[in-house]
Protein backbone atom coordinates (compact mmCIF):
# COMPACT_ATOMS: atom_id res chain seq x y z
CA UNK A 1 0.00 0.00 0.00
CA UNK A 2 1.68 3.20 -0.88
CA UNK A 3 0.44 6.32 1.43
CA UNK A 4 2.72 9.04 2.13
CA UNK A 5 3.92 10.06 6.24
CA UNK A 6 5.18 13.10 8.09
CA UNK A 7 8.64 13.39 8.67
CA UNK A 8 9.90 13.15 12.42
CA UNK A 9 11.18 16.46 13.78
CA UNK A 10 14.43 15.08 13.74
CA UNK A 11 14.80 15.46 9.93
CA UNK A 12 17.17 17.55 8.37
CA UNK A 13 14.12 20.34 7.45
CA UNK A 14 13.63 22.64 10.19
CA UNK A 15 10.79 22.18 12.82
CA UNK A 16 7.16 22.44 11.95
CA UNK A 17 7.46 22.33 8.29
CA UNK A 18 5.38 18.83 7.31
CA UNK A 19 7.12 17.39 4.29
CA UNK A 20 5.60 14.28 2.33
CA UNK A 21 7.49 11.29 1.58
CA UNK A 22 6.35 8.75 -0.55
CA UNK A 23 6.69 5.35 1.61
CA UNK A 24 6.12 1.78 1.03
CA UNK A 25 3.80 0.34 4.19
CA UNK A 26 4.18 -3.29 3.92
CA UNK A 27 4.28 -6.31 6.66
CA UNK A 28 4.05 -5.33 10.36
CA UNK A 29 4.44 -1.60 9.07
CA UNK A 30 1.29 -1.47 7.12
CA UNK A 31 -1.53 0.71 8.40
CA UNK A 32 -5.37 0.12 8.27
CA UNK A 33 -7.90 2.81 8.12
CA UNK A 34 -9.65 2.55 11.04
CA UNK A 35 -12.97 3.94 12.80
CA UNK A 36 -13.56 6.65 15.48
CA UNK A 37 -13.71 3.87 17.93
CA UNK A 38 -10.80 1.77 17.03
CA UNK A 39 -8.39 4.99 16.62
CA UNK A 40 -9.71 6.51 19.72
CA UNK A 41 -8.80 3.13 22.00
CA UNK A 42 -5.31 3.50 20.05
CA UNK A 43 -5.00 6.97 21.09
CA UNK A 44 -4.45 5.74 25.03
CA UNK A 45 -1.13 4.25 23.84
CA UNK A 46 -0.22 6.65 21.18
CA UNK A 47 3.21 4.86 19.22
CA UNK A 48 3.69 4.46 15.58
CA UNK A 49 1.05 2.11 15.25
CA UNK A 50 -1.78 5.00 16.16
CA UNK A 51 -0.07 7.69 14.37
CA UNK A 52 -0.14 4.96 11.22
CA UNK A 53 -3.54 4.80 11.57
CA UNK A 54 -3.93 7.98 11.98
CA UNK A 55 -2.65 9.29 9.06
CA UNK A 56 -4.54 6.11 7.01
CA UNK A 57 -7.66 6.92 8.38
CA UNK A 58 -7.86 10.53 8.44
CA UNK A 59 -5.71 11.06 5.37
CA UNK A 60 -2.57 13.00 5.54
CA UNK A 61 -3.85 15.80 3.21
CA UNK A 62 -7.01 16.59 5.81
CA UNK A 63 -4.65 16.46 8.87
CA UNK A 64 -2.35 18.86 7.08
CA UNK A 65 -5.51 21.72 6.50
CA UNK A 66 -6.60 20.99 9.90
CA UNK A 67 -10.13 19.08 8.76
CA UNK A 68 -9.42 15.81 10.05
CA UNK A 69 -11.84 14.23 12.48
CA UNK A 70 -13.56 10.66 13.16
CA UNK A 71 -16.79 10.28 15.09
CA UNK A 72 -19.13 7.53 16.41
CA UNK A 73 -22.09 8.64 18.31
CA UNK A 74 -21.17 10.73 20.64
CA UNK A 75 -16.67 9.90 20.54
CA UNK A 76 -14.51 12.31 18.26
CA UNK A 77 -10.92 11.82 17.50
CA UNK A 78 -9.32 14.72 16.10
CA UNK A 79 -5.83 15.59 14.86
CA UNK A 80 -3.63 18.16 12.84
CA UNK A 81 -0.35 19.35 11.77
CA UNK A 82 1.38 22.23 13.53
CA UNK A 83 4.68 23.12 15.07
CA UNK A 84 3.16 24.05 18.38
CA UNK A 85 0.08 23.54 20.73
CA UNK A 86 -3.29 23.57 18.55
CA UNK A 87 -6.01 24.66 20.57
CA UNK A 88 -9.51 23.17 19.30
CA UNK A 89 -12.53 24.68 19.31
CA UNK A 90 -15.88 23.12 18.86
CA UNK A 91 -19.21 25.37 18.33
CA UNK A 92 -17.12 28.45 19.17
CA UNK A 93 -15.98 27.17 22.04
CA UNK A 94 -12.21 26.20 23.47
CA UNK A 95 -12.50 22.66 24.03
CA UNK A 96 -8.66 21.46 24.69
CA UNK A 97 -5.55 21.55 24.15
CA UNK A 98 -3.84 18.93 22.05
CA UNK A 99 -1.48 16.31 22.36
CA UNK A 100 1.79 15.86 20.27
CA UNK A 101 2.23 12.24 18.76
CA UNK A 102 6.19 12.28 20.54
CA UNK A 103 8.88 12.92 17.59
CA UNK A 104 6.40 14.34 14.71
CA UNK A 105 4.30 17.16 13.94
CA UNK A 106 1.41 15.26 15.01
CA UNK A 107 -1.27 16.41 17.67
CA UNK A 108 -4.54 14.58 18.29
CA UNK A 109 -7.01 14.76 20.77
CA UNK A 110 -9.75 12.96 21.70
CA UNK A 111 -13.59 14.68 22.60
CA UNK A 112 -17.56 13.97 23.67
CA UNK A 113 -20.11 16.10 21.54
CA UNK A 114 -23.63 16.20 21.68
CA UNK A 115 -25.18 13.84 19.70
CA UNK A 116 -28.62 14.81 17.62
CA UNK A 117 -26.91 17.70 15.90
CA UNK A 118 -23.99 19.01 13.62
CA UNK A 119 -20.88 20.54 15.09
CA UNK A 120 -18.01 22.64 13.83
CA UNK A 121 -14.55 23.34 15.08
CA UNK A 122 -11.16 24.77 13.79
CA UNK A 123 -7.87 25.35 15.70
CA UNK A 124 -6.00 28.14 17.20
CA UNK A 125 -2.56 28.57 16.98
CA UNK A 126 -0.29 31.37 18.33
CA UNK A 127 -3.57 33.33 18.59
CA UNK A 128 -4.35 31.94 14.78
CA UNK A 129 -6.96 30.50 13.25
CA UNK A 130 -6.57 27.35 11.40
CA UNK A 131 -8.56 24.56 9.47
CA UNK A 132 -12.25 23.45 11.06
CA UNK A 133 -15.06 22.26 9.65
CA UNK A 134 -18.46 22.90 9.94
CA UNK A 135 -21.61 20.09 9.88
CA UNK A 136 -20.01 17.22 11.34
CA UNK A 137 -22.40 14.88 12.42
CA UNK A 138 -22.90 13.49 15.61
CA UNK A 139 -25.46 10.61 15.58
CA UNK A 140 -27.92 9.38 17.80
CA UNK A 141 -27.33 5.41 18.96
CA UNK A 142 -30.61 4.60 16.38
CA UNK A 143 -28.62 5.68 13.59
CA UNK A 144 -26.27 2.63 13.93
CA UNK A 145 -27.23 -0.96 13.49
CA UNK A 146 -28.44 -2.42 16.72
CA UNK A 147 -27.79 -5.81 18.25
CA UNK A 148 -30.80 -8.33 17.32
CA UNK A 149 -32.49 -5.92 15.05
CA UNK A 150 -33.62 -7.38 12.35
CA UNK A 151 -32.98 -5.34 8.91
CA UNK A 152 -35.73 -4.66 6.33
CA UNK A 153 -35.65 -5.10 2.41
CA UNK A 154 -34.82 -2.57 0.35
CA UNK A 155 -35.99 -3.29 -3.33
CA UNK A 156 -34.12 -2.87 -6.84
CA UNK A 157 -33.69 0.55 -8.21
CA UNK A 158 -37.64 0.99 -9.92
CA UNK A 159 -38.58 3.38 -13.16
CA UNK A 160 -42.02 4.80 -14.03
CA UNK A 161 -42.72 6.56 -16.58
CA UNK A 162 -44.68 9.87 -15.67
CA UNK A 163 -47.57 11.95 -17.30
CA UNK A 164 -47.82 14.24 -15.04
CA UNK A 165 -44.57 15.49 -16.07
CA UNK A 166 -44.24 14.86 -19.64
CA UNK A 167 -41.73 12.53 -21.13
CA UNK A 168 -40.02 12.22 -17.73
CA UNK A 169 -38.39 8.82 -16.11
CA UNK A 170 -39.12 8.84 -12.74
CA UNK A 171 -36.76 6.36 -10.05
CA UNK A 172 -37.69 5.11 -6.82
CA UNK A 173 -37.19 2.67 -3.82
CA UNK A 174 -39.23 0.83 -1.66
CA UNK A 175 -37.92 -0.59 1.79
CA UNK A 176 -40.31 -2.75 3.52
CA UNK A 177 -39.32 -3.75 7.41
CA UNK A 178 -39.26 -7.30 8.61
CA UNK A 179 -42.30 -6.93 10.50
CA UNK A 180 -44.55 -6.42 7.49
CA UNK A 181 -47.05 -8.37 6.92
CA UNK A 182 -49.54 -8.32 3.54
CA UNK A 183 -52.68 -9.35 5.71
CA UNK A 184 -52.37 -6.20 7.72
CA UNK A 185 -52.01 -2.64 6.46
CA UNK A 186 -48.89 -0.66 7.14
CA UNK A 187 -47.98 2.99 7.70
CA UNK A 188 -46.31 4.78 4.54
CA UNK A 189 -43.75 7.47 4.81
CA UNK A 190 -42.16 8.63 1.38
CA UNK A 191 -38.90 10.72 0.75
CA UNK A 192 -37.58 13.27 -1.74
CA UNK A 193 -34.25 13.26 -2.87
CA UNK A 194 -34.43 9.33 -1.88
CA UNK A 195 -31.39 8.72 -3.21
CA UNK A 196 -29.23 9.84 -0.54
CA UNK A 197 -31.17 7.51 1.84
CA UNK A 198 -30.52 4.01 0.12
CA UNK A 199 -26.96 3.10 1.25
CA UNK A 200 -27.35 1.65 4.99
CA UNK A 201 -23.81 2.75 5.41
CA UNK A 202 -24.01 6.43 4.06
CA UNK A 203 -24.12 9.64 5.66
CA UNK A 204 -28.07 9.82 6.25
CA UNK A 205 -28.37 6.00 8.04
CA UNK A 206 -32.27 6.27 7.20
CA UNK A 207 -32.51 2.35 6.71
CA UNK A 208 -30.87 1.98 10.20
CA UNK A 209 -33.27 4.64 12.13
CA UNK A 210 -36.47 2.59 10.29
CA UNK A 211 -35.23 -0.34 11.48
CA UNK A 212 -34.22 0.32 15.22
CA UNK A 213 -37.28 2.61 15.55
CA UNK A 214 -39.89 0.09 14.02
CA UNK A 215 -38.26 -2.84 16.30
CA UNK A 216 -38.33 -0.70 19.56
CA UNK A 217 -42.31 -0.10 18.60
CA UNK A 218 -41.28 4.09 18.10
CA UNK A 219 -42.83 4.15 14.39
CA UNK A 220 -45.14 1.97 13.07
CA UNK A 221 -44.94 -0.71 10.69
CA UNK A 222 -45.03 1.14 7.55
CA UNK A 223 -43.42 0.79 3.68
CA UNK A 224 -40.62 3.66 3.10
CA UNK A 225 -40.66 5.14 -0.47
CA UNK A 226 -37.69 6.31 -1.45
CA UNK A 227 -38.68 9.09 -4.61
CA UNK A 228 -35.57 10.41 -6.90
CA UNK A 229 -36.08 13.43 -8.40
CA UNK A 230 -37.49 12.46 -12.08
CA UNK A 231 -35.37 13.23 -15.69
CA UNK A 232 -36.16 13.94 -19.04
CA UNK A 233 -33.73 13.05 -21.88
CA UNK A 234 -31.70 12.50 -19.38
CA UNK A 235 -31.43 15.56 -17.27
CA UNK A 236 -32.95 15.95 -13.80
CA UNK A 237 -35.93 18.14 -13.46
CA UNK A 238 -35.57 18.34 -9.52
CA UNK A 239 -36.10 22.30 -9.31
CA UNK A 240 -39.41 22.08 -11.55
CA UNK A 241 -40.85 19.32 -9.18
CA UNK A 242 -39.63 20.55 -6.00
CA UNK A 243 -39.59 24.23 -6.08
CA UNK A 244 -42.70 24.95 -7.52
CA UNK A 245 -46.04 25.28 -4.75
CA UNK A 246 -48.83 24.21 -6.98
CA UNK A 247 -50.55 20.60 -6.27
CA UNK A 248 -48.63 19.19 -9.40
CA UNK A 249 -46.19 17.29 -7.40
CA UNK A 250 -49.25 16.31 -4.84
CA UNK A 251 -50.88 14.42 -7.77
CA UNK A 252 -47.90 13.18 -9.28
CA UNK A 253 -47.42 11.13 -6.11
CA UNK A 254 -51.28 10.75 -5.73
CA UNK A 255 -52.12 9.62 -9.14
CA UNK A 256 -48.80 8.35 -10.36
CA UNK A 257 -46.35 7.28 -7.85
CA UNK A 258 -48.05 5.48 -4.65
CA UNK A 259 -50.61 3.94 -6.78
CA UNK A 260 -47.20 1.68 -8.13
CA UNK A 261 -46.38 0.85 -4.34
CA UNK A 262 -50.37 0.20 -3.85
CA UNK A 263 -50.02 -2.02 -6.54
CA UNK A 264 -47.11 -3.85 -4.75
CA UNK A 265 -47.98 -3.86 -0.60
CA UNK A 266 -50.78 -3.30 1.46
CA UNK A 267 -50.60 0.38 2.44
CA UNK A 268 -53.24 2.24 4.52
CA UNK A 269 -55.17 4.91 2.88
CA UNK A 270 -55.83 7.33 5.57
CA UNK A 271 -53.63 10.56 5.92
CA UNK A 272 -53.04 10.01 9.34
CA UNK A 273 -50.74 6.56 8.88
CA UNK A 274 -48.84 8.53 6.30
CA UNK A 275 -45.72 10.88 6.19
CA UNK A 276 -43.50 12.87 4.12
CA UNK A 277 -40.35 14.42 4.00
CA UNK A 278 -37.37 15.79 2.74
CA UNK A 279 -34.27 18.32 2.58
CA UNK A 280 -33.64 21.30 0.84
CA UNK A 281 -36.03 21.57 -1.90
CA UNK A 282 -36.95 18.27 -0.63
CA UNK A 283 -38.48 19.36 2.02
CA UNK A 284 -40.48 22.01 0.55
CA UNK A 285 -41.87 19.43 -1.72
CA UNK A 286 -42.55 17.13 1.43
CA UNK A 287 -44.31 20.23 2.72
CA UNK A 288 -46.44 21.35 -0.23
CA UNK A 289 -47.68 17.89 -0.88
CA UNK A 290 -48.79 17.63 2.43
CA UNK A 291 -50.71 21.65 2.29
CA UNK A 292 -52.25 20.43 -0.68
CA UNK A 293 -53.21 16.83 0.33
CA UNK A 294 -53.60 17.10 3.78
CA UNK A 295 -55.80 13.86 3.20
CA UNK A 296 -52.94 11.87 1.49
CA UNK A 297 -50.08 12.92 4.27
CA UNK A 298 -50.42 14.42 7.60
CA UNK A 299 -47.29 13.93 8.84
CA UNK A 300 -43.97 16.22 7.31
CA UNK A 301 -40.29 16.53 8.29
CA UNK A 302 -38.33 19.19 6.70
CA UNK A 303 -34.65 19.83 7.14
CA UNK A 304 -32.90 23.03 5.93
CA UNK A 305 -36.36 23.47 3.79
CA UNK A 306 -35.92 25.99 0.61
CA UNK A 307 -38.85 28.51 1.94
CA UNK A 308 -37.73 30.67 -0.84
CA UNK A 309 -37.72 32.12 -4.06
CA UNK A 310 -36.68 29.90 -6.31
CA UNK A 311 -39.45 29.17 -8.75
CA UNK A 312 -40.15 33.18 -8.72
CA UNK A 313 -41.89 35.47 -7.05
CA UNK A 314 -45.44 34.17 -7.37
CA UNK A 315 -44.53 30.10 -7.14
CA UNK A 316 -41.59 30.04 -4.50
CA UNK A 317 -41.64 28.49 -0.82
CA UNK A 318 -41.12 32.00 0.38
CA UNK A 319 -44.91 32.36 0.67
CA UNK A 320 -45.48 29.27 2.74
CA UNK A 321 -45.31 31.40 6.02
CA UNK A 322 -47.66 34.01 4.92
CA UNK A 323 -49.83 31.37 3.46
CA UNK A 324 -49.74 29.22 6.59
CA UNK A 325 -51.08 32.80 8.78
CA UNK A 326 -53.79 33.38 6.35
CA UNK A 327 -55.22 30.18 4.85
CA UNK A 328 -57.54 27.90 6.66
CA UNK A 329 -55.36 25.20 8.91
CA UNK A 330 -54.89 21.91 7.39
CA UNK A 331 -54.25 19.26 9.79
CA UNK A 332 -50.40 18.73 9.81
CA UNK A 333 -47.83 17.72 12.31
CA UNK A 334 -44.73 19.52 11.01
CA UNK A 335 -40.62 18.96 12.64
CA UNK A 336 -38.66 21.98 10.81
CA UNK A 337 -34.82 22.42 11.18
CA UNK A 338 -32.59 25.01 10.23
CA UNK A 339 -29.02 26.49 10.85
CA UNK A 340 -27.69 29.90 11.60
CA UNK A 341 -25.13 29.58 8.69
CA UNK A 342 -27.50 28.50 6.08
CA UNK A 343 -27.92 29.71 2.47
CA UNK A 344 -28.21 33.69 2.29
CA UNK A 345 -28.83 34.61 -1.67
CA UNK A 346 -30.70 36.00 -4.48
CA UNK A 347 -33.10 33.63 -3.23
CA UNK A 348 -34.00 34.87 0.15
CA UNK A 349 -32.52 33.84 3.37
CA UNK A 350 -33.12 29.99 4.61
CA UNK A 351 -32.52 31.03 8.17
CA UNK A 352 -34.74 33.29 8.52
CA UNK A 353 -37.35 31.96 6.23
CA UNK A 354 -37.31 28.91 8.42
CA UNK A 355 -37.95 30.85 11.57
CA UNK A 356 -40.79 32.73 10.03
CA UNK A 357 -42.41 29.77 9.11
CA UNK A 358 -42.08 28.06 12.64
CA UNK A 359 -43.27 31.12 14.29
CA UNK A 360 -46.48 30.89 11.51
CA UNK A 361 -47.22 27.51 12.57
CA UNK A 362 -47.14 28.45 16.42
CA UNK A 363 -49.25 31.45 15.52
CA UNK A 364 -51.78 29.31 14.06
CA UNK A 365 -51.40 26.68 16.71
CA UNK A 366 -49.95 23.90 14.78
CA UNK A 367 -48.72 20.96 16.05
CA UNK A 368 -44.97 21.18 15.20
CA UNK A 369 -41.15 21.67 16.62
CA UNK A 370 -38.19 24.05 15.51
CA UNK A 371 -34.94 22.43 15.88
CA UNK A 372 -32.67 25.12 15.54
CA UNK A 373 -28.52 25.00 15.08
CA UNK A 374 -25.00 26.63 13.83
CA UNK A 375 -24.95 24.83 10.60
CA UNK A 376 -25.12 25.53 7.31
CA UNK A 377 -26.83 24.25 4.31
CA UNK A 378 -26.21 20.58 4.93
CA UNK A 379 -28.00 17.59 5.65
CA UNK A 380 -25.63 16.72 9.27
CA UNK A 381 -28.31 17.92 11.71
CA UNK A 382 -30.62 16.50 10.28
CA UNK A 383 -29.25 13.28 9.56
CA UNK A 384 -28.16 13.29 13.26
CA UNK A 385 -31.45 14.12 14.90
CA UNK A 386 -33.36 11.84 12.22
CA UNK A 387 -34.16 9.14 15.10
CA UNK A 388 -35.54 12.04 17.48
CA UNK A 389 -37.32 13.52 14.53
CA UNK A 390 -39.32 10.49 13.49
CA UNK A 391 -39.76 8.96 17.13
CA UNK A 392 -41.73 12.65 17.42
CA UNK A 393 -43.21 12.43 14.23
CA UNK A 394 -45.18 9.35 14.62
CA UNK A 395 -45.80 9.24 18.77
CA UNK A 396 -49.15 8.26 20.40
CA UNK A 397 -49.93 6.83 16.30
CA UNK A 398 -52.20 4.12 17.45
CA UNK A 399 -53.06 1.69 14.41
CA UNK A 400 -56.74 1.37 15.70
CA UNK A 401 -56.95 5.01 14.53
CA UNK A 402 -57.51 6.90 11.04
CA UNK A 403 -57.73 9.95 12.24
CA UNK A 404 -56.63 12.49 14.71
CA UNK A 405 -56.29 16.29 15.18
CA UNK A 406 -52.68 17.73 15.84
CA UNK A 407 -53.04 20.58 17.91
CA UNK A 408 -49.93 22.40 19.47
CA UNK A 409 -48.49 20.94 22.12
CA UNK A 410 -49.62 22.96 25.77
CA UNK A 411 -46.06 23.52 26.51
CA UNK A 412 -44.96 25.13 23.20
CA UNK A 413 -48.25 27.24 23.61
CA UNK A 414 -46.65 29.27 26.32
CA UNK A 415 -43.19 29.35 25.12
CA UNK A 416 -42.42 32.95 23.15
CA UNK A 417 -42.57 33.65 19.23
CA UNK A 418 -38.83 32.64 18.10
CA UNK A 419 -36.42 36.05 17.86
CA UNK A 420 -33.29 36.79 16.35
CA UNK A 421 -30.38 38.76 17.14
CA UNK A 422 -27.50 39.90 15.00
CA UNK A 423 -24.53 37.91 16.45
CA UNK A 424 -21.83 38.29 14.38
CA UNK A 425 -21.01 42.03 13.87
Amino acid sequence: MVTVSLLPLSSTVRAGTLVFVATLLAGSAAAEELGALELIKLADRPNDKFRLALLESLGEKNIVNGTAWAGHGPDFIFAVEASETPILYVDGRAVTKLRRVKGWNLWYCTARLETGRSHSFYYEIRGRRKGGLSDIPAYLPDSYPQKGVPQGTLSEKLTLKSKIYPRAECDYWIYVPAQYDPATPAALMVWQDGQNHIDRNGPAKTLNVIDNLAHKGKIPVMITVFSAPCRVDGDSIRSHMYDHIDDTYARFLRDELLPQVAARYNIRPDAYSRAIGGFSSGALSAFNAAWHMPDQFSRVLSFIGSYVSIAGIHQGGHLYPFKVRKESPRNLRVWLQDGSGDLENDHGSWPLMNIQLANSLKLRGYDFHFSFGNGSHSPAHGYSELPRAMEWLWRGYDPAKTQEVFVIDPKERKKPLFRVEISNR
